[in-house]
């Protein structure tokens, strides 16, 4: 089998998997208009994804917005999970956080070690972010800027700390 076969399979497989996600998701919402309806009437329902495929290869999903597949039905909150790109460098990992229709007063970051939280509040317009992150980042170091509701976050990564330790004669 080629390398195109093999990428073929993976990348239909991975379709396979986001139409099956979206039946459920009408199958909940439109079998059952009525419940969907009294859960939120009134608020606006947001759901996205970003499909991309990492450096090992294999495709991942993403998903933002306030719809979150349920047991039963979907979940919707009233915060927005937004859409979110981490961008991995030499020395410093990149984030970026679509935030549109707020100011930069309204946003809120906080940062740990391994995680980065961001939530934002104008008027109807509710976003909340937390972010796990694959390497331990200095939290002290991170700046934050924000243009036309686009956030940007860069937090300089920590260093592996060197081994000290010394030689041991035998005697």
């Amino acid at each position: 089998m080629s390398e195109f076969d093999e990428w073929w399979k993976r990348t239909r497989k991975l379709f396979e998997e986001i139409d099956k996600l979206f039946e459920e998701i009408m199958r909940e919402s439109i079998y059952k208009p009525e419940e969907f309806r009294r859960i939120q009437m009134g608020k606006p329902y947001i759901y996205g994804f970003s499909l991309t495929i990492g450096p090992d290869g294999i495709p991942r999903i993403r998903e933002w917005g306030n719809i979150k597949p349920g047991v039963i039905r979907p979940r919707i909150s009233e915060t927005v999970e937004p859409f979110t790109d981490i961008i991995e460098e030499k020395e410093s990992i990149k984030i970026v956080i679509d935030l549109p229709g707020v100011e930069k007063e309204d946003i809120k970051i906080d940062a740990t070690e391994n995680t980065i939280e961001v939530s934002a509040e104008r008027g109807d317009r509710k976003y909340h972010k937390l972010i796990k992150l694959a390497k331990e980042i200095k939290p002290e170091s991170t700046k934050a800027q924000y243009r036309n509701g686009v956030l940007t976050i860069i937090a300089e990564k920590k260093e592996k700390e060197k081994r000290k330790g010394f030689s041991i004669k035998i005697e």
